[in-house]
Parts: structure tokens; C-alpha cells; sequence
């Protein structure tokens, strides 16, 4: 009898676990949403509409606070998705680490978008690993309507990085942060183990949650399918 006790209060507090992990999931769904409405909406104060063009993929990592630099670790969870020939892919589940303090953020809870600019960037962010400034060249984005003043390094970086506190995005460094899929949560997502190189290149389309079509919605609406060839 205390067995069965033991193993029902074991199986009440698994289920109570992954039914607050799907609802974290699905909030980080909705808040990288919100971020992606913004940054399309603000053209004054947002990412360049000539940089989103070029953009192969994007990792947006809502609601980042300064308190997780100070001790290290992992401080980011969001999602990518990837430009594909019929939209932009099914959403991956990503998070960020990163080991030193970083004092660019502030002490208020900010967003962080990371865009990846070329094929190369886009390969070397399906491994499994991958530290930015090293695996892939990185640079704080130019915001603006008027991107003419980027510098040669943010032209021909791999990847872009932005952070945002009260709707203003301004470029970030987070050279040294290590990106990594989160398999556990995308699995939990979709209801069983996918494959992050499938998902984010089209090959592989799973059955997407309702809860991940604003999302879908953001990231599609009124937008070009393919980046220009001077992205590539």
C-alpha cells in the first residue's frame, strides 16, 4: 500500500512538472510573438527592413534579466525558426549560456533577437553547439529605417544581435554565449523527439500546437519567403 502511495504521489508530481513546462513553452511561444509583431511594427526604432530580408533564420529569447548574467549559467530560453521555400519553419526551442557578467542589459528584463545572415551562419547553427564570436562570426545589428551606416563587420557577419528594453532594440555583443537546441522542451512540444536540422531546413513538418500560431502568424505575415542573394 505505501508502494502504490509513493508511486502515485511520484506520477501526480510528473504530471504537475510537464504541465508547468508546456505552459512555460507555450509562454515562451507567445512572448517571442510579441517580440516579432515589434520589431516589424517599430521601422524607426526596430531591425532594418534590409536586414530582415536577408535574415536566414531568427532566435528570439524573451524576457532575459540581468540577475542570471551575475551568476553565470544558462540566463536564455526562446525559439528559432528558419526561412524555408514555403514560409518559415515549424519553431525549434533554443537556449543561451553564457558564463561572464554582462553588463549591456540593464537591470530590467530585456529581449533578446538573434539573426542568422547566410548559409554558413545556418549550418553551424543546426550543430549542436555553438559558441557565438567563435563558430560564428557576430556583431551587434544596426536598427533604423536607415541601415546604410552598418559597419563592414555587422555587413558581413554570420549572425546579428539585438537586445530590447522599452520597445527600442539597440545591437548587443554577447560574444562568448554559448546557443544550444533545448531537445527536452521541443520534444515536449511537439509530442515526441524531433529533429532540429529537418524542422528548421522544411524537410521535416510537424504538427504545430495551436499555441505556436501567433508565432507563425508573425513571422509570415506580409513577409518574402527567400533572403536576397547578397544575404547568401
Amino acid at each position: 500500500m505505501r508502494g502504490f502511495i509513493v508511486g502515485t504521489l511520484l506520477l501526480a508530481s510528473a504530471s504537475v512538472a510537464a504541465a508547468s513546462q508546456s505552459s512555460d513553452d507555450a509562454k515562451r511561444i507567445a512572448d517571442s510573438a510579441a517580440v516579432i509583431r515589434e520589431l516589424r511594427g517599430a521601422p524607426d526604432k526596430g531591425i532594418p527592413e534590409s536586414i530582415w530580408d536577408r535574415a536566414h533564420c531568427i532566435v528570439v529569447l524573451p524576457g532575459v534579466k540581468k540577475a542570471a548574467f551575475v551568476f553565470g549559467g544558462e540566463y536564455g530560453k526562446g525559439v528559432v525558426s528558419c526561412r524555408t521555400a514555403g514560409g518559415w519553419s515549424a519553431p525549434i526551442f533554443m537556449t543561451l549560456e553564457k558564463g561572464s557578467v554582462g553588463v549591456q542589459i540593464g537591470a530590467e528584463s530585456s529581449d533578446i533577437v538573434l539573426l542568422v545572415m547566410n548559409e554558413r551562419g545556418l549550418d553551424t547553427l543546426l550543430q549542436n553547439k555553438v559558441t557565438l564570436g567563435a563558430d560564428l562570426s557576430l556583431a551587434a545589428g544596426p536598427v533604423g529605417r536607415n541601415s546604410e551606416a552598418a559597419t563592414d563587420a555587422q555587413l558581413t557577419a554570420e549572425m546579428l544581435s539585438y537586445s530590447r528594453a522599452h520597445g527600442v532594440f539597440a545591437g548587443l555583443d554577447l560574444s562568448g554565449g554559448v546557443l544550444r537546441p533545448d531537445n527536452k522542451a521541443s520534444a515536449a512540444f511537439y509530442g515526441h523527439d524531433v529533429s532540429d536540422r529537418d524542422v528548421l531546413s522544411g524537410s521535416e513538418q510537424p504538427v504545430t500546437p495551436s499555441s505556436a500560431r501567433s508565432l507563425m502568424a508573425a513571422l509570415n505575415s506580409g513577409l518574402s519567403h527567400k533572403p536576397s542573394k547578397h544575404g547568401a
